[in-house]
């Protein structure tokens, strides 16, 4: 028999209802309830417009951090987000778009899904490669920017280089200015919220494809499912079993495959190692960067064919886990052998090159 649940409206604390409340989200949630996706639709839309109080948007995240989301809840949270979206409108249809972005939160390496995304655009995909500076001082946009790439480039600029050279870079802040009515509540809470799973699932250019690095091995299954339940065409989402939000080598990996062709649902869910892929088993954290310089550096080296063996195949599994969403691989020992052979003939320097480039032009 349950307990009963306490009164959780004692008439002292009786007030009106007003614009932006998420009191009786906040209700759903203390009783050890989930929210639909209706619910989760209107919460977060509070949220994201700015009119929810900061504390009630504290506790409400707070709530949720409790326990892994549900698929309506996480869902109906993406689906604000992409409706608030600042979006890059192209000639090219959603379907053939990946995005490569992770949700952070685990220790880092280096710029793997980076990497992967230009290596994957190097193969003929187009890929819209969604990022933010980091808490580390070496994320995707620092390292991008420290390499040439003007990362707060125009929609126009942005349109131009997925185009004309199959990547661009997708600064989170300049698509996603709703987010920032969270912003200062995230970072006084110190701890992950439902918003780093959220920013992989909103891609500004409406990717229909994803490979996505997850920081804790309960999203696996879940990230899969909601893309499923978003529309994705084809998606890998992983978790390094070393603790790593990246496919790792060293040691196996928590694999989920969504397919919308796909047998059982349309996700199937296992675990790989370096061997099965066709790699080396190395530390991968054993060429961590201390720097942006060194960051970029590495990214570099990596694409000239010059860099550590750790580096190299690192880089290549999460290539490959990118080039399996883009339909250019069958699996990711495949995606591997593909993937090395791109960087090998330079075709991922000179991907990067034009990047560079484009993003440059006015």
């Amino acid at each position: 028999m349950e307990a009963p649940l306490p009164n959780l409206t004692p008439s002292e604390f009786a007030r009106p209802e007003s614009a932006g409340d998420l009191t009786p989200f906040l209700k759903i949630l203390l009783r050890g309830r989930t929210l639909s996706r209706d619910e989760s639709r209107a919460a977060f839309s509070e949220i994201i417009t700015g009119s929810a109080h900061h504390a009630e948007m504290g506790a409400f995240l707070a709530l949720l951090a409790r326990r892994v989301p549900t698929v309506d809840e996480l869902t109906g949270a993406a689906l604000v987000m992409r409706q608030h979206a600042q979006a890059i409108p192209s000639s090219i249809c959603s379907e053939e778009i990946l995005d490569t972005a992770g949700t952070g939160g685990a220790p880092k390496s280096f710029n793997v899904s980076t990497l992967a995304a230009i290596i994957a655009g190097s193969d003929g995909t187009y890929v819209a490669k969604a990022g933010n500076r980091s808490r580390t001082g070496r994320g995707s946009a620092e390292v991008l920017q420290s390499l040439g790439v003007c990362i707060d480039a125009s929609i126009e600029v942005q349109r131009r280089c997925l185009e004309e050279g199959y990547v661009t870079f997708c600064f989170a802040p300049k698509h996603h200015p709703a987010a920032r009515h969270a912003m200062s509540v995230r970072k006084a809470l110190g701890f992950p919220t439902i918003f780093n799973l959220l920013g992989p699932l909103t891609n500004p250019a409406r990717a229909r494809r994803q490979a996505i690095g997850v920081y804790d091995r309960a999203f696996v299954p879940l990230i899969a499912q909601v893309l499923r339940e978003l529309g994705a065409v084809r998606a890998v989402v992983y978790h390094g079993l070393d603790g790593l939000d990246e496919v790792t080598t060293g040691a196996s990996t928590l694999v989920a495959e969504v397919s919308q062709n796909a047998a059982g649902g349309g996700v199937r869910v296992f675990e790989t190692t370096p061997e099965l892929m066709g790699v080396a088993r190395v530390e991968a954290l054993s060429v961590a960067p201390h720097s942006v310089e060194e960051a970029a550096e590495l990214f570099v080296a990596v694409l000239e064919n010059r860099a550590p063996l750790a580096a190299t195949e690192l880089a290549l599994v999460n290539a490959a886990a990118a080039l399996v969403a883009a339909g250019r691989a069958d699996d990711l020992r495949e995606g591997v052998a593909r993937a090395r052979m791109l960087v090998a003939s330079g075709a991922s320097r000179a991907t990067l090159s034009t990047l560079v480039t484009l993003s440059n032009q006015v």
